[in-house]
């Protein structure tokens, strides 16, 4: 079996879909790997680094393809790289089809493509080891996005998240207590913001709540409820997932031009399609604009600027599945590994764990 690893080639994408100690993995294993020249720079991975794990290095995105029976990469294929794609071709990667454009998908199926999400590898108990240590990276740098565009100087209102002696701490509403929103409201916590999550899961809210060593107030998520605690925020904070679907729009635009002027918006669902109403994909050239007197953050790859820590953070999750794939053959794997065949989305042509294809408000990129 031939690996491939390409360049990334999304705006600031700083990750890659394999470090070295990958490679040597699947070297071990006699699978040659094939690894686009300067692939690595960004994670801090230079090409002698792959070169001495046993990688042979691509100059060019077509050789990767061409050679690769199977792809492993961080983001969905771009335009240009499904385009290169060969029949009965694998990928593997944070592929979010459910917000991709309908034509992609289409390629993929006529081509007979199997593409494995790592965001839906999931285990028996309910767990995604590869999905939630990047869940736990996007929570914690919220709260770092927050407290950079509640500045002046970004057209914040001019708020501490945490405030001082005698003046209040910033309101800060997250929806969803998964591990984005959890992660975020302990980050938040500990800047000394004032927290409100909300969740459909009653069970997720009591979770978060023994966890957060901090107080905070919860609320089972309505549309009354979501109406009343955005109204107050200073920073909303959207953490909505569904599995292999797009993400819900829990918040309406109406809600949102209730919202304080200057107040921020950062949908951490963006790469599922956006659980806000006005919010739609944006990039770390212009990470925000302004909708109803709302700024909005909207950056999809939001861990892309944190190129080592991610990749670092996909290889340990992803190990014990890359272990079996370089052990076994993917069809092996796939067969044996009940976690790896909840991630597939199309296996040769056939759409798999992936439903409501092409929505109108997927991520068109």
């Amino acid at each position: 079996m031939y690996v491939g690893i390409p360049k990334e080639r999304r705006p600031f994408e700083y990750r890659v879909g394999l470090p070295p100690a990958g490679v040597r993995l699947f070297a071990e294993h006699d699978h040659p790997v094939y690894v686009e020249r300067g692939a690595g720079e960004g994670a801090g991975f230079s090409d002698d680094d792959y070169i001495q794990a046993g990688a042979t290095i691509a100059y060019s995105l077509e050789e990767v393809y061409g050679r690769a029976d199977l792809v492993l990469k961080f983001a969905r294929p771009t335009k240009e790289e499904l385009e290169m794609m060969h029949p009965g071709q694998a990928v593997a990667g944070f592929l979010h089809l459910a917000a991709a454009r309908q034509d992609k998908i289409d390629r993929m199926l006529r081509l007979e493509i199997t593409a494995i999400a790592y965001e839906q590898v999931e285990e028996e108990n309910g767990y995604r080891p590869i999905l939630t240590p990047l869940s736990q990276i996007g929570g914690r740098m919220a709260m770092q996005v927050a407290a950079r565009l509640l500045q002046n100087d970004h057209g914040g209102r001019g708020i501490l998240l945490g405030g001082v002696a005698g003046v209040p701490s910033a309101e800060v509403v997250i929806l969803g207590a998964g591990n984005v929103g959890t992660t975020a409201a302990e980050a938040f916590t500990a800047a000394g913001a004032h927290i409100t999550i909300l969740d459909v899961d009653l069970r997720r809210l009591q979770q978060v709540q023994a966890r957060v060593h901090a107080p905070l107030v919860t609320m089972l998520s309505t549309p009354h409820n979501i109406g009343r605690a955005v109204a107050y925020a200073d920073v909303l904070v959207g953490a909505v997932l569904v599995p292999g679907q797009r993400a819900p729009i829990v918040v309406t635009r109406q809600m949102v031009a209730a919202m304080k002027p200057r107040s921020i918006i950062i949908d951490m669902s963006i790469d599922q399609g956006g659980c806000v109403e006005t919010s739609r994909p944006t990039t770390y050239a212009s990470p925000t604009y302004e909708e109803e007197g709302v700024i909005h953050f909207c950056v999809p790859n939001v861990s892309g600027v944190l190129g080592r820590t991610a990749t670092h953070a996909l290889y340990s999750g992803a190990y014990p599945y890359l272990l079996a794939i370089a052990e076994q053959g993917l069809e092996a794997a796939i067969a044996n590994v009940p976690a790896l065949e909840q991630g597939l989305n199309i296996y040769k042509g056939e759409a798999k764990h992936l439903k409501r294809l092409g929505h109108p408000g997927g991520i068109h990129s």
